[in-house]
Parts: C-alpha cells; sequence; structure tokens
C-alpha cells in the first residue's frame, strides 16, 4: 500500500488497536481526526509525478453560513477528491471564498449603521479598511464550517477573490479584453436596486407576484388623424402608469389592420405634450387588450428593443428616474414640474408620481375606467383593472426593481460564447446529466452583453481612467493611463468596481497562479471536474468556460456537473419565509458529519432534486453504529489489522464468496463513481457493509460458543473489514479512519491509503454455495415469522431428492445451518407423514414437519381470519380509488396515501395467502 509517515501519531485512543467503546459518539472522534489530517498536511500529498486530478469549490460568500445546498455540493467533491486522492493521483481541492461585492458592503454598512456611523462618513480607502477588518475577524465563518462537515480542501492554499494576485489576475483580463474590443462601455438597461443604488445582476433579481392594477388610457392622435372606426385616440394599458412621463412611442403589430393607417403618425402625449411616433413592432401582441403598447425604452427591457428597432439611439431614450427613484426632469424638458421629486410609488402615506399620473390623467379626461357589475346589475367605475403582476425585486435590497439607463461596461458574451458553446458540442466539455446541454446551448446562443460594473466601493475597481471629455483609458495602473492619454491630460479614475462573477469566472485558472506561468497552472489546469448547482450554470459555469478558453486556450474543465437543490420534505423548495429551511450543522450536531455525508450522496441522483429526509440521515447515523459494532465483534475475535493488499487464500466458501463480493462491490463503485452516479455508489457500498458482511458474513463466521475461529477466517475477514473502510472512506472520512487505526497500529492513515486491489476474482462456486445457504436461512426465517414459530426454535428439515449444489452445500457448512438456520438435522429421504410447512432453496423445497411445533388449527385460523382483514381493507380502498369524484377532487397527498395503502392490503393478503399454503 500507498504509505504517507506523519511525525503526529493518529489521535485516537485506539491508535494501537485498543477495544472500541460500546457506544459511537461522531463528535469527539471528527473534531480529533479533522484537525489531524490538517495539521499533518494530508490533504495536499507530494505527489510530483502522480496523475494530477483537480477540482475547484464553487467559493461561496466571504459573508456566507454554510447551508443545505452547500452540504451537497462540497460532499459530493469530497466523495471524488477522496476517492481519487485513495486512487494515488496528485488530488488538488482549490479552496476559497469570494468577496461578495454587494453582500459584503451591506453588511460592513449595517453594521456602521447599527453603531450611529454610516459609510458616506468615511472616505472611499477608510471604508474599504474597515471591510478587511471584518473579513479577518468575521469573514471566516463557512470555511470553519466545511471544515466540521469533513471537507478535504488544501487549506494551505486558502484563495480570496481580493487576494493581490487575484487582483492582478483581474484587472489584467479587463485590460485584455478591452484591447481586443470585447470590453466596451455603453449605455443601456441595467436592473437598478435604488435601495444599494447599483445595478446587479440577473440571479440577484427574484420575482414576486403583487396585487397591483392595469390602467387604461387614451392617447389623443395628433393632426387631425383617425383609426378605422373612427376614434381619434389609442387605447393603451399599463401596470407602471408612472412611466407614460418618459413615453416614446406606441407600437401596434404590422398586421393589425385597426392601426395600417395610422402607423408613422403621431399622438399627444397626455401631461407631457409630447408627440410620439406609432410604430409597427411585433413585439405588440394583437390579442392582448387592445394590441397597441405604449413603449418606455429607457425604463422597460423589451421597450428599450423597440425603441432601438425603431430608431432611437440609446443616448437618446428618456430616462424619468434618478438612482432612488425619484422622478428627474427628461432630457426633452416635458416633465411638469408638480411631478419632479416624487417618488415612482407611494411611501410613507404620501402618493408617488404612479398615483399623481393616474389622478392627472383621470382629471383630464384620459383615464378609461374598468367597470364591474354586481348581481344586479349596477355598475361600479374603478380606475384601474385589478392585477396580480410578477414584479421583480433585489434579492438583497428588498426594493422593486427599476429598469433603468445608464452607462455601464458590457462584455461581448456572444462573441466569448462561441468556443465555449463548441467546446460542449465537440465533447471538450461533458455536461452531466446530459439533459442540461439544451438549455446551456439555448441561453448561450441567445446571450446577451454582459453587465460588469457595479455601482459599489468593494470590489476590484475597474482600471479605466477619465479624461475632460469623458475619453475613457483602460490600463493595468494610471500610470499606464496617463501614458495613453498624454502628459496634459487631467485623469480621474472609474468609482465602479467589477461584478463579482466577472472575478469568480477566473477561478480555474487565476487560483492557480495565472497569469504567471506556474508548475501549479502547468499541472493542474484544465482541471478534471467541476460539480456545482443547475443555478449557476450561466451566471458562473459558463463565464468560467468562456473565460478559461479565452486566456487559456481549453476549457476550463474536462466535465461539469450539475446536481439538483435540496428541498424541503415535501419537495417544496427551502426558504426562511416558510420555514422549513433545515440548518446542515444542526444534523451534525444531531446524527454526525458522516450520517449527513451518506444521505447526501444516496440521495443525489442525477437530474433530480433532493428532498430532505431527517428519519434517512438518522438511519445511515444506524449504518454507522452497524459497522461500529461489527467491528467490535472482530475486535473480540482476534480479527485485527490486515497486512496484505491483496486477498488472503481462501478455502471455505464463505471466505472465497466474500473476497470475491469484495470485488464485485469495487467494481460497482469504480463504475458508479466514473459515470457521477453518487447514488449508485452509495447504495453499493452500503448494501454490501450492512447485508453482505454484517448480516451474513459476520453471521456465518462466528465460531461455536467456547470454540476459535481460526486463522484462515481471521485473515480473511481483518482484509475485508480494511477494504470496507478503505471504499466507505469517500463518503464517511470521519469513522472509517478511527476505526481503521482501532484495528491495529497502522504506518499511515486511511485518507492516503491505497484504493482496493484485491487481486483476486469472483468464485461462481463460492458464490452459488453461499447465496443458497443465504436462501434457505432467509427464507426459513421468514416463513417460522409466518407461522408464529419462535426464531430460535431447533427443526428438523427433510429434503428427499437433493441436487447436487445443495448436498454438497448441506454437507460443506453443516455447522453454519445448524447453528443460523436452526436445523438440528437435514436429512435426504422423505419426511414424515402429517402437517409440514414447505421451504426452498435455489432448487430445492424442504420439507419441515410441523407436528407438535405449533397448533395446527390455531394458526390456520389466525391466517385465515388476518388474510380476511386484510383483503376487507384492501377492497374497500379499491371502491374509493374506483371513485372518480375521489380522485378528481380529494387532495393528491390523500389519493397517493390511499393507493399506497392498497398496494400495502394486498400484499399482506398475499403473504397470508401464502403462509396459509405453507401449511398445506
Amino acid at each position: 500500500m500507498t504509505t504517507h509517515e506523519t511525525d503526529t501519531p493518529a489521535p485516537t485512543d485506539q491508535a494501537d488497536g485498543g477495544a472500541l467503546p460500546k457506544t459511537f459518539d461522531p463528535a469527539g472522534i471528527e473534531a480529533r481526526w479533522y484537525a489531524h489530517w490538517e495539521e499533518t498536511g494530508l490533504f495536499r500529498l507530494e505527489r510530483p509525478d502522480a496523475k494530477p486530478f483537480t477540482i475547484v469549490n464553487p467559493p461561496p460568500n466571504v459573508t456566507g453560513s454554510l447551508h443545505i445546498g452547500h452540504a451537497l455540493d462540497n460532499t459530493l467533491q469530497d466523495i471524488m477528491v477522496r476517492y481519487e486522492r485513495l486512487r494515488g493521483k496528485d488530488a488538488l481541492w482549490v479552496v476559497g471564498t469570494d468577496h461578495a461585492g454587494i453582500a459584503t458592503q451591506m453588511l460592513v454598512e449595517r453594521k456602521l449603521e447599527a453603531e450611529g456611523d454610516k459609510r458616506t462618513n468615511h472616505s472611499r480607502e477608510d471604508f474599504i479598511a474597515k471591510v478587511w477588518e471584518w473579513k479577518e475577524e468575521s469573514g471566516g465563518t463557512i470555511t470553519r464550517q466545511l471544515r466540521r462537515l469533513g471537507c478535504s480542501m488544501d487549506w494551505s492554499r486558502e484563495q480570496f477573490t481580493m487576494d493581490p494576485h487575484f487582483t492582478q489576475a483581474v484587472l489584467k483580463v479587463f485590460v485584455d479584453l478591452h484591447e481586443r474590443g470585447l470590453i466596451y462601455r455603453d449605455k443601456r438597461l441595467v436592473n437598478w436596486d435604488p435601495k444599494l443604488k447599483t445595478a446587479i445582476s440577473d440571479l440577484e433579481v427574484e420575482t414576486k407576484d403583487v396585487a397591483g392594477g392595469f390602467w387604461h388610457f387614451r392617447y389623443p392622435l395628433a393632426d387631425g388623424a383617425v383609426l378605422a372606426d373612427g376614434r381619434d385616440y389609442i387605447e393603451v394599458a399599463t401596470t407602471r402608469p408612472e412611466t407614460m412621463l418618459a413615453d416614446m412611442a406606441v407600437a401596434v403589430h404590422p398586421d393589425d389592420d385597426r392601426y395600417a393607417s395610422v402607423v408613422g403618425k403621431e399622438i399627444v402625449l397626455p401631461i407631457t405634450g409630447r408627440r410620439i411616433p406609432i410604430v409597427a413592432d411585433e413585439h405588440a401582441d394583437p390579442e392582448l387588450g387592445s394590441g397597441a403598447v405604449k413603449i418606455t425604452p429607457g425604463h422597460d427591457f423589451n421597450d428599450f428593443e423597440v425603441g432601438k428597432r425603431a430608431g432611437f439611439k440609446p443616448a437618446d431614450m428618456l430616462n424619468m428616474l434618478d438612482g432612488e427613484g425619484n422622478v428627474v426632469q427628461t432630457a426633452d424638458g416635458r416633465v411638469p414640474e408638480e411631478f419632479i421629486g416624487l417618488h415612482r410609488f407611494r411611501r410613507d402615506g404620501t402618493d408617488g408620481a404612479r398615483e399623481a399620473v393616474v389622478q392627472r390623467m383621470k382629471a383630464d379626461g384620459f383615464l378609461i375606467p374598468h367597470v364591474t357589475k354586481d348581481a344586479d346589475g349596477n355598475e361600479t367605475q374603478h380606475d384601474a383593472e385589478p392585477r396580480t403582476i410578477a414584479t421583480p425585486y433585489g434579492d438583497r435590497g428588498g426594493v422593486v426593481i427599476e429598469p433603468w439607463l445608464t452607462d455601464q461596461w458590457y462584455v461581448d458574451a456572444a462573441t466569448l460564447a462561441k468556443p465555449a458553446i463548441e467546446a460542449v458540442r465537440s465533447g471538450a466539455i461533458e455536461i452531466v446529466p446530459k439533459t442540461w446541454e439544451k438549455t446551456y446551448f439555448n441561453w448561450m446562443e441567445n446571450i446577451q452583453p454582459w453587465c460588469v460594473s457595479r455601482q459599489l466601493w468593494w470590489g476590484h475597481r475597474i482600471p479605466a481612467w477619465y479624461d475632460a471629455d469623458g475619453t475613457p483609458y483602460v490600463a493595468m495602473t494610471e500610470e499606464e493611463a496617463q501614458a495613453k492619454a498624454g502628459a496634459g491630460a487631467v485623469l480621474t479614475r472609474d468609482n465602479d468596481v467589477l461584478d463579482t462573477w466577472f472575478s469568480s469566472a477566473l477561478w480555474p485558472f487565476a487560483t492557480l497562479g495565472w497569469p504567471e506561468k506556474t508548475a501549479l497552472l502547468a499541472k493542474h489546469y484544465p482541471n478534471d471536474l467541476l460539480i456545482s448547482g443547475f443555478d449557476i450554470l450561466f451566471f458562473w459555469d459558463a463565464r468560467m468556460a468562456m473565460q478559461g478558453i479565452e486566456f487559456m486556450g481549453k476549457a476550463p474543465w474536462k466535465r461539469l456537473y450539475l446536481h439538483g437543490l435540496v428541498r424541503a420534505a415535501d419537495g417544496a423548495k427551502m426558504s426562511k419565509s416558510k420555514g422549513n429551511v433545515v440548518d446542515p450543522l444542526g444534523l451534525i450536531d444531531q446524527y454526525g458529519a458522516d450520517a449527513l455525508r451518506f444521505f447526501m450522496a444516496a440521495m443525489e441522483s442525477q437530474g433530480r432534486d433532493v428532498k430532505m429526509d431527517e428519519k434517512r440521515v438518522e438511519g445511515y447515523r444506524n449504518f454507522a453504529t452497524k459497522l461500529w459494532n461489527a467491528t467490535r465483534f472482530c475486535q473480540a475475535n482476534g480479527i485485527g489489522a490486515s497486512q496484505t493488499v491483496a486477498a488472503p487464500p481462501a478455502t471455505s466458501a464463505v471466505n472465497r464468496w466474500i473476497t470475491g463480493a469484495v470485488v464485485a462491490v469495487q467494481g460497482e463503485l469504480d463504475r458508479a463513481l466514473g459515470d457521477l452516479r453518487f447514488d449508485a455508489a452509495a447504495n453499493a457500498i452500503y448494501h454490501f457493509v450492512w447485508d453482505d458482511f454484517c448480516d451474513w458474513y459476520v453471521e456465518l463466521i462466528k465460531p461455536a460458543p467456547g470454540a476459535e475461529m481460526d486463522a484462515e477466517t481471521r485473515a480473511v475477514a481483518g482484509w475485508v473489514l480494511d477494504q470496507i473502510f478503505v471504499m466507505l472512506h469517500p463518503f464517511m472520512p470521519f469513522i472509517t479512519e478511527e476505526l481503521w487505526h482501532a484495528q491495529g497500529e497502522r504506518p499511515y492513515e486511511l485518507i492516503v491509503a491505497q484504493w482496493p486491489r484485491p487481486d483476486a476474482a469472483v468464485d461462481a462456486e463460492a458464490k452459488a454455495e453461499v447465496e443458497w445457504l443465504i436462501a434457505l436461512v432467509g427464507n426459513l426465517r421468514a416463513a417460522k415469522n409466518e407461522l408464529g414459530i419462535a426464531p430460535g426454535a431447533r427443526l428438523d428439515a427433510y429434503l428427499a431428492e437433493p441436487s447436487a449444489a445443495s448436498r454438497r452445500a448441506i454437507e460443506r457448512n453443516a455447522a453454519a445451518i445448524e447453528r443460523v438456520a436452526r436445523l438440528l438435522s437435514v436429512q435426504f429421504a422423505p419426511a414424515p407423514d402429517g402437517p409440514a410447512m414447505q421451504v426452498g432453496a435455489g432448487e430445492d423445497v424442504f420439507v419441515i414437519p410441523l407436528e407438535g411445533v405449533i397448533d395446527i388449527a390455531a394458526e390456520r385460523a389466525r391466517l385465515e381470519k388476518a388474510k380476511a382483514a386484510a383483503q376487507k381493507e384492501a377492497d374497500s380502498l379499491v371502491k374509493r380509488l374506483d371513485n372518480p369524484k375521489f380522485v378528481e377532487k380529494a387532495k393528491p397527498e390523500a389519493v397517493e396515501k390511499a393507493r399506497a395503502d392498497h398496494a400495502h392490503h394486498m400484499a399482506e393478503a398475499e403473504r397470508l395467502d401464502a403462509a396459509l399454503a405453507r401449511l398445506g
């Protein structure tokens, strides 16, 4: 095996093979082992000649705390890193945190507010210094929590997206992209947060359904124009009446005959008196409302595109709001003074621009009321039609987002996306599950310019300086910018910082030393694998693909694994407002990190979300306890640490069988982890440990009372247990490391042991023999249970015409059959007359006399009564399920429960029927 000597002894009382405590207590074990692994450098071994395996973690916000999604994401990564480390690779898991521009600035500003202070009382430099102070004092919460989860990251090279070397990489990428014409400054609409006073990304916008209104207005036609029906106005409807102060057009569909005669003519906009054109554009839906749409290109994303198609330059589009959402004068000076300074909405009991516009339109006769009728036919007029409106909110500022026309820096994402699209099409990047490829292509092929500037102080300040005319000079330093502008130019630094996603897009190569040509970069780029949630496929994954190919010439990773969300037990999305958020640290406190990790792996099925189920977590804690107790059994029988990598020689069928089972499960694990089927891998090792080893192998090798276990079995059992520790380690690192050392003195820790190399094969004959024996025992136990026979009752069995295989199995395993199956004897002869039950094993059917064992008549009566009750319940449920009214009107969960109950009662009736058949 690969060895790794350490100067620090293994931190456990069982390091020399001492007896294990009766009770498995994960808390102490986890704290001791993690500290030992990290202190001795076992997460990042020196393996210069080994094949690399590289993975980078999605850097969590420096402000963050571990949530259940982090637990899933990092558990899956750690499984792969530990697996590849055990396979002898030069495994590197890059770890770090993101500076999280908006979140961090907000947090520090709130801290100042609590102290009676505010950001604007400080210079930019002083405020940033306070952010760094906070980061040093409080910014390591989530990294400490990742350690509790057992993440074997390379903490010696922990990265931060505001580290000096990372900042240099960010600035170089910006400057280089600008020089290549792929970054430019433009006036476009952005998601503007009036609370934070910055542009934000789509990811930071959440849509909420809000009760609102739909107002209908008359827009009078200019110069005596009329519609085909004689009206001298066009009716428009809007959910945002205040924006009409900046309307620049009305759009109608090119094929809408109602408006064909007025396309190209003008409207005199109420209140402002602005003359605006009627334009033909397919954005207008003839089937929706009047078919005419007011166009405010400076305050609506769709309208912005319509405006551009109509010939309006972004620089000429009207803006009617300031950065806080207050009405300002438009460039054409048409907004009446009474509206200037009003907030866009009502607040603090005071009407805003929305209410003022509606009242003015109503007073001037341009409001078309919404009319309702009561049961008696009486009409009532309302200013607006009630509507539920999907409204964008800033996820941090908590206020309605305003599409706002500003000058920002943009990346030409469409150009960068082309090679990233080809990388997936060619297979240079494999997306798992493959079903996400369609979503990836759809977004990348329709990608919009990426706004990368943010109006914050905390972050990577944009490396651009402006002269008196506003011309930007982009350079790495002010000196370089001055040289470009000329000696006489007076330059001012851009105040904005870069979007956090811009810097994190460089994560796969900037963390390895780029732009320096480091040995680490040469060996570990491209990375082997990226694991992330599907929700950041575009915001992070796709952008890494674009930047990696642009600056490194290769895709940043060979495989991209996208996992689902962790949802509440009922399938609902977790949220604080719903009160259904699960704290992973609480689960670790209660059940241990190993149990939570195993749950995450077992439930992670490609393409599906994970439903939280605390009972399953508890079940995996029981699984750990099962292995703990099995190891204690081994210790009690002189079974210790194995001294061999290959399987020890074995002659008995049970030892040859378990050796072959190790070979088989290792193959399953390798295939499953190779395919990133975490659920299949977890289930394979779970069933091998619980079923094959703990339930059957341990049971079959137990020596008779007063007897000692033979040397062969001790050697094989010790070897198998070692293989279990190694194979289970990626999933449950803490308990396996503890048990590894408890079995005897080791020259190295389990975390750096060697993945199994049994040098053995599945022995078909032994496998068949033991499986026959297991079938006999299992079926006999089930039959006893069905007939109410005590489990320990010792019975005689008859086999009149045994198959050759069963005869060999019985002769070779007579002691085990007597001890485990509780059969006093097996006679190769016909059974005596009288009541008996039949039990199958392979092709053979054993006859077991019941005379004197149970009261046959009473047992038959009990079974028939129970069967009738089960059948009655099943029949009742059938009637309910056959009733269309129940299926259609009942809650889905009630229908599902009825179906499940029916299946249960039918299965019970069938089981009881089989038990009756056993009685003959």
